[in-house]
Order: C-alpha cells, then sequence, then structure tokens
C-alpha cells in the first residue's frame, strides 16, 4: 500500500511521462529519489550512486547494490528493491527491458557523458531498441510547490538555524577567528539535532565579506568591520538558508549607507513577492534600489532561490527565465553590495509563499536600522 503523499508524486510523474510519450522515468537525483521513494541514501561521489528509480506506468523499482539493499526495504515498501550483482551499467539495461521500456526518460543532469554512451550502445543493441530522452526537469518542477508537511519541515529546519545563529552571534568577540566562528556554527547545529549542515557555513569578515561566497579563514574579528554570516541546516532532509550581516561595535559612516541599502531593497523586495507575481519582478525592484544607490556594479549575482530537499533549487528570483510565483513556494530573498577590497553586506531571509504574500520562516531579528 503506498503512501499517499509517495502515491499523488507517482501519479503525476505517470501523468508527465504520458504526456511526452515516455514509458518509464529514470530518477538518479538523491533529492528528487527521496522525493518520489522516501529513500534517503545519499550518494558518496558524483559517479558513485547509491540507487535509481524506474516508474512506469505498471512497476516501482529501486535499483541498488549490496551495500544498501537492508536500508531500502526497511524504507521504500512502495517499490520493488532490486539489487545489482554485477556493475551498474553491465546490468542495468537488462532490468529496463525486463520494465517492456521502448522510451525512458533519464536526467541528463545526472548522467555522466561516459555512462550515457555506455548504455546507449547496449541499448541500441535490443530490438526493439530503447531510446533514451531527456526528462528536462519534470521532478524538479513539481519540487517547486511544497506541501503542508514539506512546508512545517522547512519552517523547524528555519528556525533551528535561527537558534544557532543568535547563540553565535551573541557570544561574538573580537580576536576570534572566522574558522573558530564556522566551527561553532556547524557544532551547535549538531547539538541542537541538525542532521547536517545545508552547505558549509559562511563566516566573512572586514576585505573578505566582499566575496559573495567566502571560505572561512584564519582572519580575526575586528571593531567596525561587517561580518558576513550565510548559514542554514538540514533537518529531516529539508533545508534552511538565511544570512545577516553584523559589526562588532560602531561601523564607519559608509557602511552604514550599504547596508541602509540592502535591508530596503530587501523589503521592498519582500513585499512584491505573492503567487501570480513573474520570479524576475522582485528582482528588479531590489536591483532598481541597489543601481539608484550607485551600487550598481556591486550586486551581481540573482536575488534569491527555492529552498527544498536541496538549498538551491527553483524557482530562481532572477533577471533570468522568469515563471509566475505559486502558493507554496519557498524561496529566498537575498540582496548583496559587495566591494573588492573594502567589504560588503548581504541580508537573506527564507519565506514561504502565502495568498496574501511572503511569510518569513528565518524569524532571526540581528538588523540595524541604519536610516536616520
Amino acid at each position: 500500500m503506498q503512501r499517499p503523499t509517495i502515491q499523488n508524486r507517482i501519479a503525476e510523474v505517470r501523468k508527465g511521462l504520458k504526456g511526452i510519450s515516455l514509458d518509464t522515468a529514470w530518477i538518479i537525483n538523491p533529492e528528487n529519489r527521496r522525493y518520489l521513494s522516501g529513500y534517503d541514501a545519499m550518494d558518496t561521489h558524483f559517479t558513485e550512486s547509491s540507487g535509481s528509480l524506474l516508474i512506469g506506468s505498471n512497476r516501482l523499482l529501486l535499483i541498488v547494490d549490496s551495500r544498501y539493499t537492508t536500508h531500502a526495504e526497511d524504507q521504500v515498501p512502495d517499490f520493488e528493491i532490486h539489487t545489482l550483482k554485477k556493475g551498474f551499467a553491465d546490468e542495468f539495461p537488462a532490468v529496463v527491458k525486463q520494465t517492456a521500456t521502448n522510451n525512458l526518460g533519464f536526467e541528463q543532469g545526472y548522467v555522466t557523458w561516459g555512462l550515457y554512451n555506455e548504455l546507449s550502445r547496449s541499448f541500441d543493441a535490443f530490438s526493439p531498441p530503447v531510446h533514451l530522452r531527456p526528462l528536462d526537469g519534470m521532478v524538479e518542477d513539481m519540487r517547486e510547490v511544497k506541501d503542508e508537511e514539506e512546508i512545517d519541515a522547512l519552517e523547524r529546519s528555519a528556525k533551528l538555524i535561527c537558534y544557532v545563529l543568535d547563540e553565535v552571534i551573541d557570544t561574538l568577540d573580537p580576536g576570534l577567528t572566522e574558522r573558530e566562528v564556522a566551527w561553532r556554527i556547524e557544532s551547535l547545529a549538531r547539538e541542537a539535532g541538525a542532521d547536517g549542515l545545508a552547505f558549509p557555513s559562511i563566516v566573512a569578515s572586514g576585505p573578505n565579506s566582499a566575496l559573495p561566497h567566502a571560505v572561512p579563514t584564519d582572519r580575526r574579528l575586528d571593531q567596525g568591520e561587517p561580518i558576513i554570516f550565510d548559514v542554514g541546516v538540514q533537518l529531516d532532509g529539508y533545508c534552511s538558508d538565511m544570512t545577516r550581516t553584523v559589526f562588532l561595535g560602531e561601523p564607519r559612516e559608509d557602511f552604514k549607507k550599504i547596508y541602509a541599502t540592502v535591508r530596503r531593497a530587501q523589503l521592498e523586495a519582500l513585499e512584491e513577492i505573492r503567487p501570480g507575481v513573474e520570479s524576475n519582478h522582485p528582482d528588479s525592484v531590489a536591483r532598481g534600489i541597489i543601481r539608484d544607490a550607485g551600487f550598481g556594479r556591486c550586486f551581481g549575482h540573482g536575488l534569491g532561490h527555492g529552498v527544498g530537499l536541496a538549498t538551491h533549487e527553483g524557482p530562481r528570483l532572477s533577471p533570468l527565465k522568469p515563471k509566475k510565483l505559486k502558493k507554496g513556494m519557498v524561496v529566498t530573498v537575498e540582496p548583496g553590495i559587495y566591494i573588492p577590497g573594502m567589504g560588503g553586506v548581504r541580508l537573506e531571509e527564507m519565506v514561504v509563499i502565502e495568498q496574501g504574500g511572503a511569510r518569513i520562516l528565518t524569524e532571526c531579528d540581528h538588523f540595524y536600522d541604519f536610516t536616520s
């Protein structure tokens, strides 16, 4: 008996396959596997998968090697478990053929060129041959709109990282290194029950804060300079992502102006987020405020991205590939200004889109009012 949520998702995949004339979906992406089956094993390496799903009109298979058989049998009651006895490329084509598949949809972003060529040669030798066709983000598109259970999981993940960051910021002292603070974040997250970090924590101080994806170093925190914290955890599979910029003591006037500009851009963008709005519109609002303040060249990345089983997923709040925002989407809103050699400011909230607008999930304060 399939679990209701899994059953509904599989039904949607099957409907999608029918619409593009495919018989079976081959799912490799770890987040997509979990979304469609509940199987939570993670890949240890890009070329070393812990399992594949085959979702056809009549059969559901989870293909694993012997390291994962027991875990799969315990966790995935809705799928037949097939344990490989040979190498994946040697045995997988025969498994596919047994499902009466002629057109196999695959996740083109998760198959290496070498594996694709090996499988293609085997599939071409069948009579009739099996044709590989890209799924073009079918499951990723499904994941963009979260159900109530997912929103609850994301809210709990957000609350956990808020607790951790509150604890860290409240105990900051000049002289601590970025690495020491980053380790404190990870330790507290683990102690608080997180599965792990959603991504390596960014702790960037002084000139390092001008690097949007800075890596913590042995640089010591100092008075008056910006310190960017970009942090998140994974809890029950779901991620959180938030950023705060703080100062030890009084910042310089130029940093006050930068901070006030970023905060205004964030607040006004948040006001524009609601169902039916094009995803590039909030980005345009924030970008316009930063440009008009004279920092247009200092904001290079998009305003935000979706968050769920992965830290970065659809939709994107950026000038590129706009799509209509929908109720149930969870996105970040993270404008920033970065000046090389000097420093930067980024502020990030994670929000769920509801009928009336954006509801903030990352309810951690540590904001400044530099507008007066």
